[in-house]
């Protein structure tokens, strides 16, 4: 077995593969161009994008260069997989500045100083915004069916729950298939990788393909990850775990991963860490919080580099002890117009939007859980003075894990 499939299977990124066996082969011959592509519906990625860009640091790891396709052409048509709904449609400007935040969050994953491995950044915008309808349509649109692209799930599901699937978003297929298509013209690109729920589209590719120019092309798909709790992967009650700082600090993505569920921890050390199987082996038997601040360690070191690495782990560790400096705690600026001379500690955890429900709040104060510069709060009554926060030093907590230092704007 090839040793990219070989790793790709051990890490457990594997579903499913047009022709496994050929693939397999061709990737003993030579080293080949393959890609993944990310619709910039938002300014960030998140950790559902994870295991995405690690097939794309496996690519590099094994000698092959990855293309990442930007959506900017496709993000102005909506992809309907997994989705109950219409996706909002953005701007262009709105478009513009997400693509190139992706593109920015997605250098530093990657390697970018080897010539053979360095990502290609395509937008899909540039062959799309031209299309000249009917001689897409005389050329393209006639390799497919109407009775297949309507057995795919994406279109399927939407219909059987008799939910609205405008034409639009039903020609998102044979766009995406016409990606892989100029990708294979322009840059001999012969591999397209995606999640499973993208399985359909990547067959239209590959077909549309030999169909157009009789070439053999090969796609392979990553499973849906889900946590044991059975969540999407990628979102929490607080919402999303963005890959971006300015949406969610160093400490917190640290904490994010520190907080892993024991059953999910040796699992997600092998999907989003660099650790070798081998060595995994040997350490998988070690204490679990251990480990689970190894797997903090290493996907806060790979997203925002070793110092904030570092960092993010000593202020948790002042967090649990109880020794807060203040130095390294994550921030919420507060606008000055807000608080009045005295301010309801209810409020103020609201403000700070650690905490959004009130009722939540009451029961959290009840519990023992909220303390103020590490007094413990007991009264929901409890008024915080407005020179207290002037000082820009109160730190708000709840439990031993969400902390933030409050400041005024």
């Amino acid at each position: 077995m090839n040793k990219f499939i070989k790793e790709f299977k051990d890490r457990d990124y594997f579903y499913q593969c047009t022709d496994e066996l050929e693939l397999s082969q061709l990737l003993d011959k030579k080293k080949i161009k393959a890609y993944i592509g990310f619709d910039c519906t938002a300014e960030s990625l998140h950790v559902g994008s994870l295991l995405q860009i690690m097939c794309l640091r496996l690519l590099q790891k094994h000698g092959h260069q990855p293309i990442v396709l930007l959506g900017g052409g496709t993000t102005r048509i909506g992809d309907p997989s997994g989705k109950d709904q219409t996706r909002r449609i953005l701007s262009e400007k709105e478009i513009n500045k997400n693509s190139k935040n992706i593109e920015k969050i997605l250098n530093n994953f990657l390697k970018t100083k080897d010539k053979k491995t360095k990502p290609i950044f395509v937008n899909n915008y540039k062959w799309l915004k031209d299309l000249n309808y009917i001689s897409f349509l005389r050329n393209i649109g006639k390799h497919f069916t109407i009775n297949k692209m309507l057995t795919f799930e994406s279109v399927k599901t939407r219909l059987d729950r008799e939910q609205s699937l405008s034409y639009m978003e039903f020609n998102y297929m044979i766009l995406q298939a016409y990606d892989f298509l100029e990708l294979q013209k322009k840059e001999n690109c012969i591999l397209q990788i995606g999640g499973s729920d993208q399985w359909g589209n990547i067959i239209n590719g590959v077909e549309l393909i030999k169909r157009h120019c009789n070439k053999k092309v090969f796609g392979l798909t990553t499973p849906l990850i889900t946590l044991a709790s059975g969540a999407k992967m990628g979102k929490t009650a607080e919402g999303a775990v963005w890959l971006d700082k300015k949406l969610l600090s160093p400490y917190d993505y640290w904490q994010f991963w520190r907080n892993t569920d024991d059953k999910d921890v040796i699992r997600f050390l092998n999907y989003f860490t660099d650790i070798e199987s081998e060595e995994l082996e040997k350490i998988k038997s070690q204490n679990i919080n251990d480990l689970k601040k190894l797997l903090a360690d290493k996907t806060t070191a790979m997203l925002h580099g070793e110092k904030e690495a570092s960092k993010a782990r000593k202020t948790a560790q002042e967090v649990f002890s109880g020794h807060l400096s203040g130095a390294n705690i994550p921030s919420a600026k507060i606008q000055i117009s807000q608080i009045e001379q005295n301010i309801n500690i209810i409020d103020l955890v609201v403000l700070s939007k650690l905490e959004n429900s009130k009722s939540e709040i009451r029961r959290l104060i009840k519990g023992k859980a909220i303390k103020i510069n590490n007094e413990l709060i007991t009264d929901d009554k409890y008024l915080v003075e407005k020179d207290l926060l002037k000082e820009n030093n109160l730190i708000l907590s709840i439990g031993k894990k969400r902390y933030l230092k409050l400041i005024l704007n």
